[in-house]
């Protein structure tokens, strides 16, 4: 900080010392009670401004150091910013670098989110690739194993891996559509068995080839909620009960209802959920001891129905023994106000 400069910020002050010493000297001089001489109210004067001079000139060596400090903090990075801020002399000054330390902090904090959701989205989409590259190879495999005929097995095994691509690219789509949730979303008063019957119809070829059973119950449910969004997150739910089911199993699907909430049920008699996995299910990319050892599995699945559910006000909950079941709870709570939706 030049002088220039720090006497151009003092302007104010210099204006109130000249009045204050102007009204002072009148006083003294138009007093016919005291009488001073006009040499002493120069002399007072001129030490009234000697001792203003040193005041400012001892407030400005310390600031002149400070704020050279603060212009040298060009020199260092971004980062390195914060740990270089000069020791603050004032109240002032440390108020400020109590901002910027919070204003870095928050910026940290939101670099980070975004470094991790960068993270997540190139492991997603590295995933996904993987993932829909298998049925392609499979059904391209088919179609050279029945150039001169196709066989109604044969097709039903191309369209098998059909839908598998179509259910790979229905998650990459949902996935992408997260953060900007909220601008595509419709909430209304939705019957929960005809979202229920809408996703079993949809996968009702696996209930067919693996002879599940599905029995519905006491569906006969309204509540709020977006239908699209909604049925993603049972389809989700149910594509992962009925791959995890073994052949000739049973899937039930019913709803609770108290004062508080409304519960959509969707239980199965698979392999169940090893209880050192319960804690994770719903974490991104999560297989857990099933998915890594028995089946083909991303780990998206409950991870976006997780995510999805909480932005539209509902929530997920999981029930598990290994070896006999696994229950899985969406929760509609009563008097919701969907438009804090984010």
């Amino acid at each position: 900080m030049r002088i220039k400069e720090y006497l151009a910020d003092r302007i104010k002050l210099f204006i109130f010392y000249i009045v204050l010493m102007g009204v002072i000297s009148a006083v003294m001089y138009l007093n016919g009670t005291i009488k001073i001489s006009l040499g002493n109210i120069i002399y007072i004067n001129s030490l009234g401004l000697t001792l203003f001079l040193l005041y400012l000139l001892y407030e400005y060596l310390p600031l002149k150091k400070y704020y050279g400090s603060i212009s040298c903090l060009s020199k260092y990075k971004a980062t390195e910013i914060i740990n270089n801020l000069p020791k603050a002399k004032s109240h002032e000054q440390a108020l400020w670098t109590k901002l910027l330390i919070r204003i870095d902090k928050e910026h940290g904090q939101r670099f980070q989110k975004l470094k991790e959701e960068k993270r997540e989205s190139s492991e997603f989409v590295t995933t996904w690739v993987h993932e829909v590259k298998t049925p392609i190879a499979v059904s391209r495999l088919l179609i050279e194993n029945s150039r001169d005929k196709f066989d109604s097995e044969t097709l039903r095994s191309i369209e098998e891996e059909v839908d598998k691509i179509d259910n790979f690219v229905e998650k990459a789509l949902y996935y992408s559509k997260i953060d900007d949730f909220s601008k595509d979303y419709f909430v209304t008063e939705n019957n929960i068995e005809q979202i229920v019957k809408g996703v079993v119809k949809k996968n009702a070829k696996t209930f067919i080839n693996k002879r599940i059973t599905i029995k519905l119950m006491n569906l006969d449910v309204s509540i709020s909620t977006d239908k699209k969004w909604l049925m993603f997150i049972i389809d989700q739910v149910l594509a992962n009960a009925l791959k995890y089911t073994d052949e000739g199993g049973k899937i039930i699907v019913s709803t609770e209802t108290n004062s508080k909430e409304d519960v959509l049920i969707i239980e199965d008699n698979g392999i169940g959920i090893k209880e050192e996995d319960m804690k994770r299910v719903f974490d991104r990319g999560f297989t857990g001891y099933n998915g890594r050892n028995e089946y083909k599995s991303t780990g998206m699945g409950l991870y976006l129905a997780k995510k999805l559910a909480v932005k539209l006000g509902h929530d997920i909950t999981v029930e598990s023994v290994y070896g006999r079941y696994t229950r899985v709870k969406i929760r509609f709570p009563k008097l919701m106000d969907y438009f804090n939706v984010t």
